[in-house]
């Protein structure tokens, strides 16, 4: 490790000491911090991957059920159903402070009574099959919603994870040990300074001796 290129004075000791021990509290405060945000990480990602598995296994079963419909029925009566839609779907992004990263928290508003009936049509041409997919589909927006919310803090998190990583990683390997190198070369000139001034002054007195 190269030592920084500095004048091998006291005043010159006196600063790197006080930048060396803002360095290494800053390392301590950002590791303390990489340790929580990969706490959190872990239980964000458990969560998410529990909350995938739910969300595909609905949406199979959904599409499933549209298969068989769409099978039954006549194509351009699914397509008049889903043309224009039923009710208005609103949604909130608010930002939240995790751990100094933003991250955002979705509000959904509809009208929940579109998870009882999803959309006004006559059952004359429909089937029981049909039936399902909207109940299915309606059912899985909230979850859907929460899988998102999850999924973006997920990765905002890991970003900030890897950012402070390299920070720690910086003052670990560089930073610190290089103050560190240039604090023992400062400290050894100033001891071979002081041994030689010393010997000069035993010569000057053994010559006033003499």
């Amino acid at each position: 490790m190269a030592r920084l290129n500095v004048n091998p004075t006291r005043m010159e000791l006196s600063r790197l000491k006080k930048q060396l021990g803002t360095a290494s509290r800053g390392h301590k405060l950002l590791k303390d911090k990489q340790d929580e945000l990969m706490r959190r990480f872990i239980l964000l990602v458990k969560k998410n991957n529990a909350l995938r598995i739910a969300v595909e296994k609905e949406l199979t079963a959904a599409l499933s059920s549209f298969v068989l419909a769409n099978a039954t029925l006549n194509e351009a009566f699914i397509e008049e159903l889903v043309a224009v839609p039923a009710n208005e779907v609103t949604l909130d992004v608010i930002e939240k402070n995790i751990m100094s990263v933003t991250v955002p928290t979705m509000n959904f508003h509809y009208d929940e009574t579109v998870t009882e009936a999803p959309l006004n049509y006559g059952y004359l041409n429909s089937n029981a099959e049909l039936d399902g997919v909207f109940g299915k589909l309606s059912s899985i927006l909230p979850k859907l919603l929460e899988l998102a919310e999850v999924e973006k803090t997920c990765q905002l998190m890991s970003e900030e994870i890897e950012k402070t990583r390299r920070r720690v990683n910086a003052l670990e390997y560089m930073t610190i040990p290089q103050l560190e190198e240039t604090i023992y070369y400062i400290q050894m000139k100033l001891e071979e300074n002081e041994r030689s001034e010393i010997t000069r002054l035993i010569k000057i007195k053994n010559m006033g001796g003499n």
